[in-house]
């Protein structure tokens, strides 16, 4: 209880969250990795996954080799960025590393959405004469769209999670809070860092819900 009371001290502390090293600055450096990461992976994923699901072709080999990247920890990944030329890039390294981290989740529910769409109600669209972009836009894409955000909420939060390991890089991010309370055998600043990224994993969490509910092309349909 020392801890958690410390804690509470520590994050009411005006002071902790002022300036370079405070809480607002390792917040908006989190909140840098983890949605550059995260646009990125979906560019790269999602696009992808679509496609496959849609022509049924070859999406059971890139979900394989995209799931390899869950067998790598991302800490070694991220160590070893670091021990190549791309370590002096700056946050290169961490970026790479998060969007590896973050492509799995996407690719596989976002092919496993398309393809478990009712290959009836497709066929019954392509009868009526729709075209495949037609098809794609109208049936399966909001048919898939549930477990698409699935996917995009699953990736959001791990990467919230993950990007605190970025200090371990000597990079920013609430990570650093987490990392300067171990190095100062401050416990309640420990525990005060991961409160900090519990409480933002699970706020970007519910903001995912609530923009899937309002963004869901179902909505309101009967």
């Amino acid at each position: 209880m020392n801890a958690i009371s410390g804690a509470y001290d520590w994050l009411t502390t005006g002071a902790n969250w002022q300036g370079e090293k405070g809480v607002w600055h390792r917040l908006a450096e989190h909140l840098y990795f983890s949605g550059v990461a995260l646009g990125v992976a979906c560019l790269i994923a999602l696009p992808l996954a679509l496609w496959l699901g849609h022509i049924g072709r070859g999406g059971a080999l890139a979900i394989n080799i995209s799931n390899v990247g869950r067998a790598v920890p991302t800490l070694a990944v991220l160590v070893l960025l670091t021990l190549t030329p791309l370590g002096r890039q700056g946050d290169l390294p961490t970026l790479i590393a998060l969007v590896l981290f973050a492509v799995p989740p996407l690719l596989t529910n976002a092919y496993v959405g398309m393809r478990e769409v009712d290959r009836a109600v497709v066929e019954a669209a392509r009868g009526m004469g729709m075209s495949g972009g037609q098809v794609f836009t109208r049936v399966e894409l909001p048919l898939a769209y549930p477990l698409v955000m699935t996917g995009l909420r699953s990736a959001g939060v791990q990467v919230i999670a993950t990007a605190t390991l970025a200090a371990m890089a000597g990079e920013g991010g609430l990570g650093r809070i987490i990392t300067a309370g171990f190095n100062l055998q401050d416990t309640p600043q420990v525990v005060a860092g991961a409160l900090l990224v519990a409480a933002l994993a699970l706020l970007v969490e519910g903001v995912f819900v609530a923009v899937g509910r309002v963004l869901d092309p179902m909505r309101g349909r009967a």
